[in-house]
């Protein structure tokens, strides 16, 4: 699209649109680069983490428990049969050396059997000591983590907020900018833009191009001299549009 003629006051109010176009696209980035976004992202996914772990203590505290409950189960009844070959050693009721010999041998197996049981239990209420200690920490990760999670999230919201308040504010600025524009040079320039990196009209300072930053050569600075004022001229390296103020060096 090309536009032969508009009033210089029209073309310099488009580096005005651009300063707004430009600030509206900072607010973009801001909002898509978010520290707030990563922190809140980092705290959900240590949260999940800390879930699964606590599920995971949870079921290791309760498989040890029911381990010791069966080991002391197992200690009662070797103890409970021990206690009864005593008994029954010690009545004096058997005589045939034989018999004594195999309840005796049988009651010494029952000791280290209770002994041998006893110490797997004490190794199974450690073990839930452990677990449950571990799983206290994790609990307690947990509930500092509901903390950093609703903290991040408002953090979020107010940055959210202050961004969308700022966000209106240039729009609005835009808007009443864009409104001043000649409608073919507004469409000339928003055209432009977006073929440009979102820059669609530069400043000529001292004989340079604002948007490529490039030396325009003395010819076409003789050019661009030479032409009307309300003449629309464009870079020839970046073809953007080129506005000329007392700053250009002409």
């Amino acid at each position: 699209m090309r536009v032969a003629t508009a009033d210089p006051f029209a073309q310099m109010r488009l580096l005005d649109l651009q300063a707004a176009d430009t600030h509206l696209d900072q607010v973009a980035h801001r909002r898509a680069n978010l520290s707030e976004v990563s922190r809140l992202r980092e705290c959900e996914l240590a949260l999940l983490v800390v879930k699964r772990l606590i599920v995971a203590g949870e079921t290791e505290v309760s498989d040890r428990e029911r381990e010791a409950r069966k080991a002391e189960n197992d200690v009662d009844q070797v103890r409970m049969r021990a206690s009864k070959d005593e008994q029954l050693l010690n009545s004096g009721s058997i005589t045939n050396s034989k018999q004594l010999e195999e309840l005796t041998h049988e009651v010494g197996s029952l000791k280290r059997r209770q002994e041998a049981l006893e110490d797997e239990e004490l190794a199974l209420l450690q073990q839930i000591e452990d677990a449950r200690n571990s799983l206290a920490r994790h609990q307690a990760e947990r509930a500092r983590l509901d903390v950093e999670l609703v903290e991040a999230r408002e953090a979020l919201a107010e940055i959210e907020r202050e961004l969308d308040a700022e966000q209106a504010d240039a729009e609005a600025h835009r808007g009443r900018i864009a409104a001043e524009l000649p409608p073919e040079l507004l469409r000339a320039y928003e055209k432009i833009r977006a073929e440009s990196g979102g820059v669609g009209a530069a400043l000529l300072q001292h004989g340079r191009c604002g948007g490529c930053r490039l030396q325009i050569n003395p010819n076409e600075l003789a050019s661009i001299k030479a032409a009307r004022s309300d003449e629309v001229l464009r870079c020839e390296e970046c073809r953007r549009i080129l506005v000329r103020t007392g700053e250009s060096g002409l």
